[in-house]
């Protein structure tokens, strides 16, 4: 495994490559295409923390858990509050920053903060042919017509090979109250938490699990403030379900974060995103051993039998991504939704233009 310990090594290894790169952050994934492996873990640091400007400069290797851990020192946060796929996908190593932004993970306070990508700031990458370029926040160069930002973020290392990242941080929330709602089906739920969403009482979580028929409304803010918010979100879903506050509920919503329900569970694992609306008519379609909902019903977790193909199976608009799965699986079936043609040809083109070579972490993503 090529290890580059600087941004200026990590630009002369893609250059000098003679063929395939597979780009990995912590190798928490556990995705992996063929060709010699090039970590990032050696590029690690903070570069630039200013905490009144609520802003963050950090190396792509850096470890989240490092970054976490200097935020909280500050009482601050990353507000999209990345999944940590350890524990669904029985990998080990650290999850990086640089990994994070480059599959743009996102957890379940996207649903009031926004993804991974809305708080990026500015990147720095090395691109297909070693060439370092640097775009938005602290520029030295940009690209014209490309905001590489939101490209970069979610591109799997299929455009460039993540250096540095500038993002936006946030205050730790003083308090945070879980309405819980007890013995509700799906569609109740998902009526549910589309009335806490649509209410003017900021939810930062709104989660669903199918197994224990419980839906779960997360408030977060000033103490006095989320339990006001707490209460009047009782009354206000009370004639869907029970519903009853939990104060301490930092473990769950963890668990929901990383799908924990699903861990050491045998069955491949898909990812569907999909309108909420739209979750209860697809559900039956789906034939699930289990499943988990998050994002107010928009996202779901599905846990099916080893090699079924499920996106043959999908009735309603969306895209559904193999997170778990044996290898030969992910060959088969393909690990992210087939693009239209336009949208095909327009990435292709991109990928052409960033990595001309197409030795960064090829066939990823078709």
């Amino acid at each position: 495994m090529m290890t580059p310990g600087s941004e200026a090594e990590l630009a002369e290894m893609i250059a000098g490559a003679n063929g395939p790169l597979c780009i990995q952050g912590g190798g928490t994934r556990g995705l992996a295409v063929e060709g010699e492996a090039l970590s990032t873990r050696g590029l690690s640091g903070i570069e630039l923390y200013e905490p009144g400007a609520l802003t963050l400069v950090v190396k792509a290797g850096t470890p989240v858990a490092e970054v976490e851990t200097l935020l909280a020192a500050e009482n601050q946060r990353l507000a999209f509050e990345p999944m940590d796929h350890r524990g669904l996908l029985g990998t080990d190593g650290e999850p990086t920053i640089g990994g994070v932004i480059a599959a743009n993970i996102s957890g379940p306070r996207r649903i009031q903060a926004g993804a991974a990508r809305d708080h990026l700031l500015g990147v720095r990458f090395a691109d297909g042919s070693g060439q370092v370029v640097k775009n938005g926040g602290r520029v030295m160069k940009n690209v014209t017509g490309y905001d590489l930002v939101k490209l970069m973020c979610g591109a799997h290392g299929t455009l460039g090979v993540l250096t540095e990242v500038s993002l936006k941080v946030l205050p730790r929330a003083e308090a945070a109250a879980t309405v819980t709602l007890t013995g509700v089906d799906l569609p109740g739920a998902v009526r549910a938490m589309s009335a806490a969403l649509g209410s003017p009482f900021d939810v930062t979580g709104a989660a669903y699990d199918a197994e224990t028929y419980q839906a779960h409304i997360r408030v977060e803010g000033f103490r006095e403030s989320a339990a006001y918010r707490s209460a009047e979100l009782v009354e206000l879903l009370s004639p869907f379900a029970m519903a009853e506050v939990q104060e301490d509920a930092e473990n769950l919503w963890r668990g929901i974060r990383d799908v924990a329900a699903f861990h050491e569970r045998e069955g491949d694992v898909w990812r569907i995103s999909v309108k909420p609306t739209d979750a209860v008519e697809l559900v039956p379609h789906l034939e699930a051993k289990a499943l988990q909902f998050d994002w107010g019903g928009g996202l779901i977790w599905a846990l099916v039998p080893a090699g079924t193909e499920l996106r043959s199976r999908i009735n309603v608009p969306g895209h559904a991504t193999l997170v778990r799965a044996a290898q030969e699986v992910r060959a088969q079936l393909g690990v992210f939704q087939p693009q239209p043609a336009p949208l095909a040809a327009l990435s292709e083109g991109l990928r052409r233009q960033f990595d001309p070579r197409g030795i960064l972490n090829p066939g990823l993503m078709g």
